[in-house]
């Protein structure tokens, strides 16, 4: 029996977060719930495996406001500080645990990881109530039980990135890219046709890093995506007056998609 795949936006925001401190626009003092954003995350959970993608400074808040109690494995896209630097909250989902918790992500990402929470990986971290981290190197798909999961690398900005493409057997396929300013042709070719694909948008004007919203919906077309949704979203941009085709959407903080 096929399981019902649960994916939640923790956060859908750029590095800033929305509001961004001391700034006084329409978007930041609206109050609107759809318009506040926490740093970018997503969480999986499929059968009795939850998997969560990046683990931002908001990961405390997010996982409260959730209900998000055990996580089985985090995935990293990139070391930038708005996608690592909840690492600590982590200890949460390690006190019930007898094995660490594996980290997957590229060599270069696990290697700044390391650098910067130096004492995590250190062998005196034996005391109960720490993160106990696994590192694990992805150069290719892994397999996380019946879930494939391949690496996507992309364009963004000096630092290498990825994006990530889920397989499970006779679910819809999807893909999660929220750093991004270019998908090499060689990437291109893993997201043709995707079912579902979550990718960068974050505002209208160009940016030398991330994608323009014009620049997301181009991709979403020429990848052939039956269905979009945009996260990495700045305070910029006012998705309540934006026409988007029929096939994509704007994501928000807490919203729930049922993969099946």
């Amino acid at each position: 029996m096929k399981p019902e795949i649960s994916l939640t936006f923790l956060g859908t925001s750029t590095s800033t977060g929305v509001p961004v401190i001391g700034c006084t626009c329409a978007i930041c003092t609206s109050g609107d719930p759809l318009l506040i954003r926490t740093r970018s995350s997503i969480h999986l959970q499929i059968g009795d495996m939850s998997i969560l993608v990046d683990s931002g400074p908001d990961l405390r808040e997010q996982a409260l406001r959730e209900g998000l109690a055990k996580v089985d494995a985090v995935i990293y896209t990139h070391a930038h500080l708005d996608h690592i630097t909840g690492f600590d909250e982590l200890r949460a989902f390690c006190w019930h645990r007898e094995d660490p918790l594996p980290l997957y992500g590229s060599p270069s990402c696990l290697g700044e990881i390391r650098r910067i929470f130096e004492w995590a990986f250190s062998p005196t971290n034996i005391y109960k109530g720490y993160i106990k981290p696994d590192p694990k190197e992805i150069t290719g798909p892994v397999q996380l039980k019946k879930l494939t999961v391949t690496p996507i690398p992309v364009i963004h900005g000096s630092v290498e990135t990825h994006g990530y493409r889920f397989d499970y057997p006779d679910i819809p396929s999807f893909a999660y890219i929220p750093d991004v300013k270019t998908i090499p042709k060689e990437s291109a070719e893993l997201l043709k046709n995707i079912p579902l694909l979550i990718i960068d948008c974050l505002h209208e004007r160009e940016h030398p890093t991330h994608m323009s919203l014009k620049e997301s919906l181009a991709a979403s077309e020429s990848l052939g995506a039956q269905k979009t949704y945009l996260t990495h979203i700045s305070h910029e941009l006012d998705v309540h007056n934006v026409s988007l085709p029929l096939n994509c959407s704007f994501a928000h903080d807490g919203l729930k998609l049922s993969i099946s």
